[in-house]
């Protein structure tokens, strides 16, 4: 008799000063190679339909403004994240917290203390940019700073995609107020020593330009997590490589079953 399997939720978080919209086509990609999952895609507070709101100024605060969001919506746990950048210190701290109520986590270019300095989690040859852009920019020049630094297939420009971009922020702006919060709860956030109890993935592109890859590789090996690394994606692995992150999760989560009882991290899954 063939069994029917449970459908699970799968919580896609995403960074500083970005919204539901900015995964683009990869919820769908993502719902092709898991087609048990149910895809959600909060917006923290801030940012997307949520940007009237103040950003939260603790990573703690975000988990539990994203639990709250999910039990308004009726969505139960246990949950599976999938969570980019800041949105990787939110599944960390959430998972910390609240073991019970996740099932497991990737983490997608993410970075946090004690595993790397301040200027490898933020790449200390982006400042004189960032400050110039803070001061000067305008939002169509600040959206496609952010394209070139979080993307490497589109590191010379997309005007289509940075149009849709300014779009989103005309729509719903992020304060400046608001992504000096985000950027304070990221710059005081420290995760735990261990790594957590159930499963967790690491993955990054090694062309990150925004974020050194070799964070992701700290934390992997600080906690004996699978780690995996795109050798031509950047930041935005969602953006750059989707396909390849989903079928990955995808197998990761095929070879996880294969061991249900094991805890034999830092598999080389590809």
């Amino acid at each position: 008799m063939t069994q029917i399997k449970t459908q699970e939720n799968w919580v896609l978080l995403r960074g500083l000063m970005r919204e539901q919209r900015h995964w683009g086509d990869f919820p769908a990609t993502l719902a092709r190679a898991l087609p048990n999952a149910n895809i959600i895609t909060p917006d923290l507070p801030g940012n997307g339909q949520r940007h009237a709101q103040d950003s939260a100024t603790r990573v703690a605060e975000m988990v539990e403004s994203c639990r709250q969001d999910l039990l308004a919506r009726g969505i139960a746990a246990p949950y599976h994240l999938l969570a980019l950048s800041l949105g990787g210190m939110v599944a960390v701290e959430w998972a910390h917290r609240y073991p019970q109520e996740i099932a497991r986590y990737v983490l997608v270019n993410t970075s946090m203390r004690p595993f790397s300095p301040f200027y490898a989690r933020l790449r200390w040859q982006n400042y004189p940019a960032l400050l110039r852009q803070l001061l000067l920019g305008d939002q169509r020049s600040q959206e496609a700073l952010i394209l070139r630094l979080t993307s490497h297939r589109h590191a010379q420009g997309n005007p289509a995609l940075v149009a849709d971009w300014l779009s989103y922020q005309q729509q719903y702006p992020v304060s400046w107020r608001n992504a000096l919060r985000q950027l304070l709860s990221a710059a005081r956030y420290r995760a735990p020593a261990s790594g957590p109890a159930m499963p967790v993935l690491v993955m990054a592109g090694a062309q990150d330009q925004l974020v050194d890859h070799r964070c992701s590789q700290r934390l992997a090996r600080a906690w004996q997590a699978d780690c995996l690394i795109h050798r031509n994606a950047g930041h935005d692995l969602p953006l750059d490589e989707g396909q390849w992150l989903a079928e990955s999760v995808a197998r990761w989560l095929g070879v996880e079953a294969c061991v249900p009882q094991a805890r034999t991290y830092g598999r080389v899954i590809v």
